[in-house]
């Protein structure tokens, strides 16, 4: 278990360098083709965008999650388990008590959000705590702990961000390819502007396909860890198995949050693309991770 969550961890990072590299290649190759500076100015132009939208999703991110989630914020005498369970695991965990967010659902799902350990939130729907017993709770939270702990909260933000100005890097390049004024002279314009269009075709392809390997890392990592802070592997096991067979449809999720929950929240939905950009690995592979613990 322990080689596993250092696999994870250290395959993260590099998904992640790549995710930065790829951002700087499609920046470079947009000064390069339609700046007057040339790529350092596209660079640095994809850098100020990236600070813009890191410093907003750093700050708002969880507001915004929250608000398009419709969760909402709940007290100790609303759900005193929820509470007393987040308590003791936090203390397990050595970090600060998230706040209790509940969503109005009757889905089984869960997700942990914020920007670090002290701004940290927990969200659960109403169906979890209606259907899970109590060490099947205290596996789910256990879960969103450990995102919170293993800073997965602030990892996923900045994937989200990395996403988000890859798509709109690559919108530019393409509008910029179509309207923009023409720098493509010789051999090399022509090959700038060949992996131009290609770029910026692909780039919101592999920037999802990046963000999902990235999710479906963590959710391995969470189920261990997960599973180490209530040493009981068989309680989020048994809870992954009712939440596999749930066929209601969480009405808030889309596909900007989906990467967030304990599992696709998309996956009622019956559409293919949503099967096929899942941003879970296959709850069955994960369930069996935990009953080999």
């Amino acid at each position: 278990m322990y080689e596993e969550i250092a696999a994870n961890k250290r395959n993260t990072i590099i998904l992640v360098a790549a995710f930065s590299v790829f951002i700087i290649l499609l920046s470079w190759l947009m000064g390069e083709l339609f700046i007057s500076g040339g790529g350092f100015f596209g660079i640095l132009l994809g850098f100020i965008f990236l600070v813009f939208f890191v410093a907003i999703n750093y700050f708002y991110g969880t507001n915004i999650v929250l608000a398009i989630s419709g969760a909402k914020e709940v007290q100790k005498s609303d759900y005193p388990y929820l509470f007393n369970t987040i308590e003791g695991l936090s203390i397990a965990a050595g970090i600060p008590k998230p706040k209790a967010y509940v969503i109005n659902d009757t889905a089984l799902n869960a997700f942990a959000t914020g920007r670090d350990p002290e701004h940290s939130v927990i969200v659960v729907t109403t169906g979890i705590l209606q259907k899970l017993d109590r060490q099947e709770l205290e596996g789910v939270l256990a879960h969103e702990m450990s995102h919170i702990k293993n800073y997965d909260i602030r990892l996923m933000m900045i994937v989200v961000v990395f996403v988000g100005l890859t798509a709109l890097l690559s919108d530019l390049l393409l509008r910029s390819v179509l309207w923009g004024r023409d720098r493509r002279e010789g051999r090399l314009g022509i090959i700038l502007l060949v992996a131009g269009i290609a770029l910026a075709v692909l780039a919101p392809f592999i920037a999802i396909l990046i963000k999902l390997a990235i999710s479906r890392q963590r959710e391995y990592l969470a189920d261990a860890s997960g599973a180490m802070l209530t040493r009981n592997p068989d309680g989020l096991a048994s809870a992954l198995q009712k939440i596999s067979g749930d066929k209601e449809v969480l009405e808030a999720a889309n596909k900007a949050t989906a990467h967030l929950y304990i599992d696709n929240p998309l996956k009622n939905r019956g559409s293919f693309f949503d099967g096929m950009f899942s941003t879970h690995p296959p709850i069955v592979e994960r369930i069996e991770r935990l009953r080999k613990m």
